[in-house]
């Protein structure tokens, strides 16, 4: 039984520098070749790093390490975000919500910066200050504007040591706010009035400065970015994963590790998983993979919600052994992303059911038979 101590120590979840501190430093190791200014890695160790060594194992003296996959994308794409970085241009991450792109920017940021900590929230209530500087007013009101007194944002603190600094969710804040970033980005340096008499007046962006930022495109509450703030940025789109059987992998490597934290096993069968991942891609694509036309419900049903049910699915299974089938819980947590957005969307969900659910039965699986046989579950 874990102490309060324990408890208290513990974390849900580690950075990406900390999780993958090992390999992190064995590629350090691995590839000693030129490194941009202010980098921890070579692009190249950037790159394998972040899509892993495609189950070979690397060799750095008499040391052998095989590095995991962590996103699952494009090659190109990936390698095109490390050059926008060595480049010290500013990069924008763009998609639906749910396509990994925070992954990717923390993984990014690990990698070169050796940390990912240096994170801004976008959100309708951050201001200019989350991006510039802030004040410890209790210093302020004692003994006037001192650098003592100055509170460093995460993007002022990322210019100053030559780091990456990131920004989630940029859409949502407001176009005032974000173009707070145009000078940044463009001058490379933050003035601060308060300090003119002093040498601090200026905050100049030491080598290797950078900032990735992520937008989603198909989200409420967002505001448009300015076109001066676009022409700063490096636009990637990162999208939905392309293939059945790297999709089914990612989830269950994700879902087994939030699992494992609870200390429980990883307790739903491949079968499951490839009926959830099909379900979701169908009603994501609005065609199957037999090339039936199916409804798309109005939400996004994203790799990163297919992780949820994943795991809510494993965790029943763990904490309520021999209480009912796994696959019966399917159809309720499908119900519960669908409709998530808008109550009718259970139809739409209604009528995948009535579609390729039941065409599928027909056709003979026993799995998707099982499925049709649960259709009260899903209206």
């Amino acid at each position: 039984m874990s102490t309060p101590t324990d408890t208290a120590l513990a974390r849900q979840v580690d950075p990406a520098e900390d999780t993958y501190a090992e390999e992190l430093a064995f590629l350090a190791r691995y590839d000693d070749g030129p490194r941009p200014p202010g980098w921890q890695l070579t692009p190249r160790a950037v790159v394998t790093f972040v899509l892993g060594s495609d189950g070979q194992a690397l060799a750095a003296g008499k040391e052998r390490r095989e590095i995991s996959p962590k996103f699952v994308g494009d090659r190109a794409l990936v390698e095109r975000c490390v050059v926008t970085l060595a480049g010290e241009r500013g990069l924008l991450l763009v998609g639906e919500p749910g396509t990994a792109k925070s992954m990717l920017s923390e993984l990014l940021a690990a990698a070169v910066s050796g940390t990912s900590a240096l994170v801004v929230q976008g959100t309708a209530g951050t201001t200019e200050d989350h991006f510039r500087y802030g004040w410890n007013y209790a210093l302020l009101l004692a003994n006037g504007p001192s650098p003592e007194a100055l509170v460093p944002s995460p993007v002022l603190t990322a210019m100053r040591t030559g780091a990456v600094g990131r920004i989630e969710e940029l859409t949502r804040c407001l176009p005032e706010v974000q173009d707070a970033l145009v000078s940044i980005l463009s001058d490379r340096r933050i003035a601060v009035p308060e300090l003119a008499a002093t040498e601090h007046a200026t905050v100049a962006a030491a080598p290797g400065f950078t900032v990735i930022a992520t937008a989603n495109i198909r989200d409420r509450g967002v505001s448009e970015m300015s076109a001066a703030l676009k022409r700063r940025f490096n636009v990637e789109t990162v999208g939905p994963i392309p293939t059945l059987a790297d999709e089914i992998a990612l989830v269950k490597r994700q879902a087994t590790k939030t699992v494992a934290r609870s200390g429980a096993a990883f307790g739903v069968d491949d079968a499951v998983l490839e009926a959830l991942l099909t379900a979701f891609r169908d009603l994501r694509t609005g065609e199957s993979v037999e090339g039936w036309q199916v409804q798309r419900p109005s939400t996004v049903m994203s790799t990163a919600e297919a992780v949820s049910v994943a795991t809510s699915l494993a965790l029943a299974a763990a904490y309520f052994p021999g209480d009912r089938d796994v696959l019966s819980l399917l159809p309720g947590h499908l119900r519960g992303v669908a409709a998530k957005d808008d109550p009718a969307d259970a139809a739409t969900l209604l009528g995948y059911w009535d579609g390729a659910v039941r065409r599928r039965a027909e056709e003979g699986s026993r799995l998707w038979r099982q499925l049709w046989e649960l259709r009260h579950a899903v209206g």
